[in-house]
């Protein structure tokens, strides 16, 4: 099984990656398949490259912590090194680059016509699958679980019982070519 091994000997394995890659694209894939059959602009397609990418940029972050953390190890423990030995491990900078290029990517799916502001909801949803993206990639699956059934219930279930109330979601513009038609 020496394929099924990762190449850094402390990441995760092969099985581990397509744990993670697997439980991104059931979950994302939902969010993303709502957003088709709505018709808006960012689709199943959308939402899952986007996921991806951020999984597979956490699951690479790991492995190279986790090797760190192992380099780091090894060098107290050599006698050589009668020094304190200073290794920084920034996890946390990963996070905040997917955040900045998804959020620049999100803004172009919002849309102001003269009747308002249309996409923020495909924006939203972008982030998020970047972010469930992001949680399982780190492995941190009952997390990411969790806040994949919470965005799919106020995507489907919440929005239909606003729908019987007063506050009726807005209805997005058909985009035909460069102009809107606003229904």
């Amino acid at each position: 099984m020496g394929f099924l091994e990762n190449y850094l000997e402390n990441g995760p394995s092969i099985l581990e990656i397509l744990l993670r890659m697997g439980l991104t694209a059931l979950f994302v894939g939902l969010i993303g398949l709502e957003r088709q059959m709505r018709h808006k602009i960012a689709g199943i397609t959308t939402h899952l490259m986007v996921a991806f990418a951020a999984t597979a940029i956490a699951i690479l972050q790991d492995a190279i912590y986790l090797d760190a953390l192992a380099v780091a190890k090894e060098l107290a423990a050599d006698p050589i090194y009668t020094t304190t030995v200073n290794i920084q491990v920034q996890r946390q900078r990963v996070i905040a680059q997917v955040i900045t290029g998804v959020g620049f990517l999100g803004a172009g799916t919002i849309l102001k016509t003269r009747n308002g502001i249309y996409g923020l909801t495909t924006a939203s949803t972008l982030f998020l699958a970047a972010m469930i993206g992001l949680i399982f990639g780190m492995g941190h699956y009952a997390l990411g679980i969790i806040l994949s059934l919470f965005a799919f219930i106020f995507l489907t279930v919440f929005r239909r019982i606003l729908n019987r109330t007063s506050l009726k979601h807005a209805q997005s513009p058909q985009i035909i070519g460069a102009e809107t038609v606003d229904e």
